[in-house]
């Protein structure tokens, strides 16, 4: 105990111990590893178009996983096109391999979920068999699990994977600290959007026994040209309504820039509900910001798109999926269609308080 109090500060670990108390949850890790010890191989599953937060959560679980000589790959479906993402990859050296370049998962083969649940619109089902989900997303639905850590009230995935290193007084290596130190950032905006008291302990233990100066680089020089352009849809396409935006950022634009814009169109003055979206191949793909007391971006995003599609989140921010098999309507008709439906939900539930 001596040693955490000289590594992690007097009142951190004080306020770390009694958090932990009041939750219960001494040797999550130590279950978790007795479920996956045996396991030929386990896959560390991050949700499709991984962001910084699903990184360092996986990046730090492997680490622990490898202190117990258990094998693991971290894997993903879709694409890493945020150049923030793809340099704290290349910076902080963490490997993580496409599903479309592993051929030999197998049906036996554990995967663990983080920063995602099986079902969601952004996780695809493996061959694999997920005994373990490690999130801090409420759950719509329910799946079993063997191991299941599914905390709605923290701000980040990656603090509760760095609180396993703290209670179990696991030394963390400075490119794991700082993996996990960027992914809180990023996830809460700057300990500004949905940080708890435990957010908060992770992030300045995290900060002392991280190599700052790469975070610096990972965050230089972010804006690619083409995010250009959708940013540029979005301010031209932009429709407020009362004090909800809704912005078509354009075809295909990636998941990991739609949540982008959707921080900048709510970060206009006459915005407190952004509703952000792209049509795809294969549907529409949702990302939601609120500002709106007593409203929840998550449970608008499900009700919207129950029946016709898939989402959740937090209250502060959410995403969702509409298959395009789900259409009933043209394009030209969707549009008013879906911001109807957007409209009627949050006035029906009574919590926008401005007269949408």
């Amino acid at each position: 105990m001596i040693a955490i109090y000289k590594v992690y500060g007097k009142i951190v670990l004080k306020r770390q111990m009694e958090y932990v108390e009041r939750k219960n949850i001494m040797g999550k890790l130590r279950e978790l590893i007795g479920i996956v010890k045996s396991s030929r191989r386990v896959f560390i599953q991050m949700h499709n178009s991984p962001d910084p937060d699903a990184i360092a959560s996986a990046f730090g679980l492997q680490y622990l996983l490898s202190l117990e000589n258990i094998p693991t790959v971290i894997c993903y479906k879709g694409e890493i096109d945020k150049y923030n993402t793809q340099r704290m990859i290349e910076l902080l050296n963490i490997e993580v391999r496409n599903i479309r370049n592993i051929a030999d998962m197998r049906e036996d083969d554990h995967i663990i979920l983080v920063d995602s649940q099986a079902g969601n619109s952004n996780v695809s089902d493996f061959i694999g068999c997920e005994v373990a989900a490690i999130d801090h997303h409420p759950s719509f639905q329910e799946v079993e699990y063997d191991f299941v850590d599914i905390r709605p009230e923290i701000g980040a995935c990656s603090t509760i994977i760095a609180q396993y290193f703290m209670e179990d007084n696991i030394p963390i290596p400075e490119a794991v600290a700082t993996a996990l130190l960027y992914g809180i950032k990023m996830d809460t905006l700057e300990l500004l959007r949905g940080a708890s008291e435990l957010d908060l302990d992770m992030f300045y233990a995290l900060h002392k026994l991280s190599e700052i100066d790469i975070i610096n680089k990972i965050q230089m020089n972010t804006l690619q040209f083409e995010e250009l352009i959708a940013y540029g849809n979005a301010i031209k396409n932009i429709r407020i309504y009362g004090n909800v935006g809704f912005a078509n950022v354009g075809i295909n634009c990636p998941d990991s820039l739609l949540g982008t814009i959707s921080d900048f169109i709510i970060s206009i003055k006459e915005v407190e509900f952004s509703i952000v979206y792209s049509p795809r191949e294969n549907g529409i793909k949702f990302s939601l910001r609120n500002e709106i007391d007593g409203l929840d971006a998550g449970r608008v995003i499900n009700t919207a798109l129950e029946g016709i599609g898939n989402g959740g989140g937090h209250k502060a921010m959410a995403g969702g999926f509409l298959p395009t098999g789900k259409l009933v309507k043209t394009y030209g008709e969707l549009e008013p269609f879906l911001e109807d439906r957007f409209l009627e939900i949050i006035e029906t539930e009574g919590l926008n308080k401005k007269g949408v």
